[in-house]
């Protein structure tokens, strides 16, 4: 079996095509995979640390007015369909897997063209552009929310939820652990806060607000993901000094970060949400507004209307952001209605359930 797996730009992209394709290998240990994402995106250097080749294609997304960069975005994407009609034609896949992103869209337009069997795998509850377009020619469309005909023809759809990473299971048994790895205290509730590896301004500058009201917390600490864009503005702050915060520019380890969370403050992004939904823990989300179609806000909308989550809009996450943390830390029949709530969504076996339609589509091929 010989699968491209193509898309990427973030990590809500990136990690799920890894683990689908991990999956793939534990299904069929011979399968050949090559992966195709945009050059100088995240994938180009996380695909090849997991043990898969990558090839890149020269292509960025469009802005949403007439610009000189729009037509050299054109050039570049004329540019990725020829190169992806030559990726294909060469690797002869028997499925091209979309993830969504950049990428993704020229590789499942070519393969299409070609004859090959195309899978989309949308992670959000409000689908893009792309891959609205691309499910029209695709065998079968997985998805991670529910009444998702709304963007794609119901006899395509396939309810798999999205991929995690293998370590965020049971992790009761690593608290102490995470405590001692980040440098906390014991016996202290603890808010996790984090915004994605680069961070996110509005959370830090939440935090760097309200640090008169932290420092009143003596039973409470916080870890604080500042992310590497930010970390140097924020290191030194007030906020940063307090003995009950620790912060970090980013956290190298997720399971332990999760472990140790009595309450999560982070952006909305769909792997985030997957990743929230199988540990269980009560989640402010705060949905970045600077997302294609606004889907976060989609995504943490699909959470408030089954009381899975708390949404603040970004707007005001310097005022209300820290109170809802605090609130639910202080109330436990808020904290475990909350926890339960979002373990109804969660999918442990999501990347295995996407594997086996992949080698479906491989069979029916041949």
């Amino acid at each position: 079996m010989k699968v491209i797996i193509s898309g990427g730009g973030t990590g809500g992209h990136v990690f799920p095509a890894i683990a689908i394709a991990d999956a793939l290998k534990k299904i069929d240990p011979t399968v050949d995979i090559l992966f195709v994402g945009a050059q100088g995106k995240l994938e180009m250097e996380k695909v090849p640390k997991a043990g898969y080749p990558i090839k890149g294609l020269k292509i960025s997304g469009f802005q949403r007015k007439l610009t000189l960069k729009n037509f050299l975005n054109l050039f570049h994407l004329v540019g990725s369909l020829w190169k992806s009609f030559w990726i294909v034609r060469e690797f002869k896949p028997d499925v091209v897997v979309g993830v969504g992103g950049y990428a993704s869209g020229p590789t499942l337009e070519m393969a299409y063209r070609q004859g090959i069997p195309v899978l989309v795998q949308e992670q959000n509850s409000y689908a893009g552009i792309t891959n609205k377009l691309l499910a029209k020619k695709a065998q079968k469309v997985c998805v991670a929310y529910p009444n998702m005909e709304r963007f794609f023809p119901k006899e395509k759809l396939q309810m798999t939820g999205n991929p995690v990473r293998d370590d965020i299971g049971n992790l009761d048994h690593l608290r102490a652990e995470g405590l001692a790895h980040f440098g906390l205290a014991q016996g202290k509730k603890t808010i996790l806060l984090f915004g994605g590896s680069l961070g996110a301004k509005t959370l830090n500058i939440a935090m760097r607000f309200n640090a008169e009201e932290i420092s009143q917390l003596t039973d409470i600490q916080i870890l604080w993901q500042a992310g590497k864009l930010y970390i140097e503005d924020y290191k030194d702050c007030e906020t940063a000094q307090l003995p009950n915060v620790e912060i970090r520019p980013f956290l190298d380890r997720m399971d332990l970060a999760y472990a140790i969370a009595d309450v999560v403050i982070c952006r909305a992004g769909a792997l985030t949400i997957s990743e929230l939904s199988m540990v269980g823990k009560p989640t402010v989300l705060i949905p970045s507004p600077n997302v294609a179609e606004d889907h976060q806000t989609m995504n943490a909308k699909a959470l408030v209307d089954i009381h899975a989550a708390l949404l603040v809009k970004d707007s005001d996450a310097t005022i209300e952001m820290l109170p809802k943390a605090i609130h639910i830390l202080r109330n436990d029949t808020q904290s475990r209605q909350l926890s339960q709530q979002i373990k109804t969504l969660a999918r442990p076996n999501a990347a295995s359930e996407i594997a086996q339609e992949v080698k479906k589509l491989a069979v029916r091929k041949r």
